[in-house]
């Protein structure tokens, strides 16, 4: 028993004496933690390099564009071919993908040789070779006589700058074709396929193996959005935001980037931890200097770096008693296998004994023992560097999504990883270490990169299927220019109608004269009252006017709410409930004594007699109160006050808000003769020459014709630009057939008709994954000020995703997109019909002055024009290109509904004193 004890501890102590042996001379080989988080800061670094536009010709980190912005969402289906060129075999593979909810797929695969004479000979006989291969396997699975995508994973660096084109940057592993660098090896197979005229194939990705996996692992884990290689080469794919990728246009959604992180280092950035046998393994290879962190990592390269390891210390007298042997002195002759077969747990010393001995050396159960050790200490490195490299990459994901903790799948492929009995166990626990913060499951690729080519094929069928529905759904709202100029010349007709005698009655644009006569003169003085209302928020204020050389405009407001049930009650409640406002108000400046005279902006369309004298044409916005329409709003004011019997106030002008909104800018700017509202409503009014407006008396001077454009197309005339959706959201309104103009311009409806698109998709599978949510369901839930949000050009999709899910939407990265394209297309529509109606006033304005070119100022107020990222722009891009004689300069409004009506006010006391003198 004591011997057996004695035996144990003389092997325990031969084989720490030989550990440390190895250690010491293996010393820079050992990396620290320190070291490895040194590491990760450094491929970071180079990461932010190879994707900065100015960057990337420099950086040996390449973050190559794949052109692959999807992962799988399981929705694919069909059969797709792929072939994968690039490791020991090359492989056909026939991919079945089923729609079966339970996302399965099918995978029939054929091996092929690559031959030495066909991966080291020219372009021409590699992609004839490939073509056999594939035309073979199609008489094999009896596919000849069907069309079918190809994916094509290539696993080499390319250059791409699209799915189905890239051009080689240079050949790794053993591969060295001549011809082929620098072209297109899309083109170069797809010549190669042409001259098989029994096959057709269309090739639609090409992928490399990494990506492959990544697409792979993909589909049975959506989580997965990383792909890794560790075997012949190695290398690293992973999900990119777009903004980050200044070698693509555009900032939405993300693409995999392919890092092509071999080459990490050969800039001399890993000099430091490069060893004497890293620089003599690279010298002896077949690309020296280049893929210098390859070469410290995949299997191509271990085995040599073992062999070169065991060489120097052989001669040095360490190992083999100092006898090299001829098969030791001969390069490749220590593999991979090699090297995992000794690294066995239980077998690895008699594996070792037996390589040892099979290389004609003579091992000692010492050399055995050290030898074992050495294999321990490069693939523990590579294992080491590899997790390194992968922190950065899981860090950079986790930034990326702004969170603090981050759960992730790593699809992962290679024989490296996958045979070597200690290697996934070591990278698994150096990851964690390095990334505590990233929870990181690592899914095993089973089917490799060729059904990962036949997936990122799937994908890219599926989205070309999706895109052709987006568009059909969205091309209704993309408005030509000949279609806008359409709608200018028939707003011009309207505008004709509404101002002739016979056929104002029935015209939709009803042009209401205001009374307005002027605009201001600088010389308005005094206080004045404003009350304003036109929504659900109801203000009243005071206005101090001073002209002269201190000219300047004072106010102090107030602003009550309007509850539904007053909104849509009694005529008589509205206002009693209008003047308890007002008696606050006062009560609250201490002015109930003073008679103030009072403009009165009432945001709904009214057909005047006189500048104090309003009759309610019908209703807007959401109001609906009772015995309201047909009679003077004037009238209902001054009753409700005299039934108050607390005060008294001269109402001096009843006034649109459109109207304040020109006369605020003019006050401003001469030259204002237009007011435009683009907010929760849309309406513009101008100063027409009286001689034109047959329905009041007199020719001489101007009036402000409030258009009430809201009601142009109520008699069809736009009926050919109208969408499905703006029918659903005019039936669900609370005025079917009323103020359609108004409806596909203005901020109350253009969130709802983001909402029935949203539905729409959501029923065809395009978006939410076909689910449609409850609140999807609920009217009014889209609000436009969501629209603004989303479709700002600072708002990243994550913030997109998170507005979403404010709302009850969850929703990817794919469906965010989609959103905001939704988003975009009908805020542009509303901008450009806005800018077609507002071209036709201008051009009106031009002819009623007689002159070629006219200059003027538009007055503008309203959310959707001052909030939304690009309301404003698109607006003024139409109007130029609609009215190009007129030079139109846009002014935003101050505060046109209170401001304005306190300077109506003041202009009609003005013009009454000068009549009365």
């Amino acid at each position: 028993m004591f011997a057996v004890h004695l035996l144990a501890f003389h092997f325990t102590k031969l084989k720490e004496d030989q550990i440390k042996k190895v250690d010491r001379y293996l010393y820079h080989m050992r990396l620290s933690d320190d070291v490895l988080l040194d590491v990760m800061a450094r491929f970071q670094a180079e990461m932010v390099k190879g994707l900065g536009k100015d960057t990337n010709p420099t950086a040996t980190v390449k973050m190559l564009p794949s052109f692959v912005r999807s992962l799988p969402d399981g929705s694919e289906k069909g059969d797709f071919l792929a072939v994968d060129l690039g490791g020991s075999q090359f492989r056909a593979h026939q991919v079945k993908v089923f729609d079966d909810g339970k996302q399965s797929s099918q995978l029939e695969s054929k091996f092929y040789p690559t031959p030495k004479e066909v991966i080291q000979g020219n372009g021409a006989e590699l992609f004839d070779y490939v073509a056999d291969c594939l035309s073979d396997f199609m008489d094999t699975q009896n596919l000849k006589h069907k069309k079918l995508p190809l994916g094509f994973t290539f696993s080499f660096p390319c250059k791409q700058t699209k799915l189905d084109e890239g051009f080689l940057l240079a050949w790794t592993k053993h591969f060295k074709v001549r011809g082929v660098q620098d072209t297109d090896v899309v083109s170069s197979l797809r010549k190669a396929l042409q001259k098989h005229k029994d096959i057709d194939v269309d090739v639609l990705a090409l992928v490399n193996d990494t990506v492959g996996t990544m697409m792979t692992c993909g589909y049975d884990d959506p989580r997965c959005e990383v792909g890794l290689i560790i075997g012949t080469g190695t290398n690293a794919c992973y999900m990119e935001e777009m903004r980050h990728i200044d070698l693509v246009e555009g900032d939405e959604g993300r693409m995999c980037i392919n890092t092509e992180w071999g080459a990490f280092g050969d800039d001399g950035a890993l000099d430091d931890l490069r060893t004497e046998f890293d620089r003599e393994l690279d010298l002896g290879s077949l690309n020296p200097g280049k893929q210098l962190f390859e070469k410290m990592i995949s299997s191509l390269y271990l085995g040599e770096l073992v062999r070169l390891i065991l060489l120097k210390m052989t001669k040095e007298g360490l190992l083999f008693n100092g006898k090299v042997s001829t098969a030791l002195l001969t390069k490749g002759k220590i593999e991979m296998k090699h090297v995992s077969a000794m690294e066995k747990y239980k077998e690895g010393l008699s594996n070792t004994k037996e390589i040892l001995t099979e290389l004609n050396l003579c091992p000692s159960e010492e050399d055995c023992i050290a030898v074992q050790h050495v294999c321990t200490i490069v693939s523990f490195r590579s294992a080491n560097l590899c997790a390194a490299a992968l922190a950065a990459i899981l860090t950079r994901l986790r930034e990326n999504k702004k969170l603090l903790r981050m759960r992730t799948t790593v699809g992962i492929d290679g024989g490296l990883y996958k045979t070597h009995p200690q290697y996934a166990k070591r990278l698994h626990k150096v990851v964690r270490r390095l990334v505590p913060n990233c929870d990181v499951r690592f899914l095993l690729s089973v089917s490799g990169s060729g059904k990962g080519a036949a997936m990122v094929t799937a994908v890219a069928y599926r989205l070309a299927a999706q895109r052709k529905r987006i568009d059909a759904a969205l091309a209704p709202f993309l408005l030509s220019l000949e279609t806008l100029r359409e709608v200018k010349n028939k707003m011009r007709t309207e505008l004709e109608y509404g101002l002739k005698r016979e056929t104002q009655a029935s015209a939709t644009v009803k042009m209401l004269p205001t009374y307005v006569c002027g605009t201001p003169d600088g010389t308005e003085k005094g206080k004045f009252l404003a009350l304003d209302l036109g929504g659900t928020n109801f203000r009243v204020l005071l206005v101090k006017i001073r002209s002269g050389r201190r000219r300047s405009v004072q106010m102090y407001n107030k602003i009550f709410a309007i509850p539904l049930e007053i909104m849509q009650g009694t005529g008589e409640e509205l206002f009693d409930h209008i003047v308890q406002c007002i008696a606050d108000f006062l009560e609250y400046m201490g002015i109930k004594g003073a008679r103030l005279p009072l403009g009165f902006t009432f945001s709904f369309p009214c057909r005047q007699a006189s500048i104090d004298k309003g009759t309610l044409v019908g209703w807007t916005k959401g109001f609906k109160a009772t015995d309201c329409e047909g009679e003077d709003v004037v009238d209902m004011l001054r009753e409700a006050i005299r039934r108050r019997n607390e005060f008294d106030l001269d109402i001096v002008a009843v006034v649109n808000d459109t109207v304040g909104t020109m006369m605020t800018c003019g006050y401003e700017d001469p030259n204002c003769e237009i007011g435009l509202i683009a907010g929760t409503g849309s309406n513009v009014c101008y100063m027409e020459d009286m001689k034109n407006i047959e329905i009041v008396e007199g020719n001489e001077g101007k009036m402000c014709i409030n258009t009430e454009w809201g009601g142009f197309g109520d008699n069809g005339c736009i009926d050919n630009i109208r969408t499905k959706y703006d029918k659903e959201v005019d039936e669900g309104s609370l005025n079917p057939g009323k103020q359609r103009y108004e409806k596909m311009t203005s901020g109350m409806y253009l969130g709802e008709i983001v909402r029935q698109i949203l539905i729409d998709l959501t029923k065809q599978g395009l978006l939410f994954r076909g689910q449609i949510s409850e609140s999807l369901r609920k009217r009014g839930i889209f609000e436009t000020k969501f629209l603004s949000q989303i479709e700002s050009d600072r708002l990243a999709l994550l913030q997109v995703r998170r507005i979403l899910q404010q709302l009850g939407l969850d929703s990817t990265c794919e469906d965010s997109i989609i959103v905001k394209e939704v988003c975009g297309a009908v805020s542009r529509r509303a901008a450009q019909l806005c800018g077609a109606g507002l071209a036709a006033i201008v051009e009106k304005k031009r002819e009623n002055r007689g002159v070629e070119h006219l200059q003027i100022t538009v007055g503008v107020d309203g959310t959707l024009y001052k909030l939304h990222p690009h309301f404003s722009r698109v607006l003024r891009e139409t109007v130029k290109e609609l009215a190009p004689q007129c030079d139109v300069t846009f002014m935003l409004s101050e505060d046109g509904s209170g401001k304005g009506a306190a300077l109506i006010t003041a202009v009609a006391k003005r013009l009454h004193n000068v009549g009365q003198k």
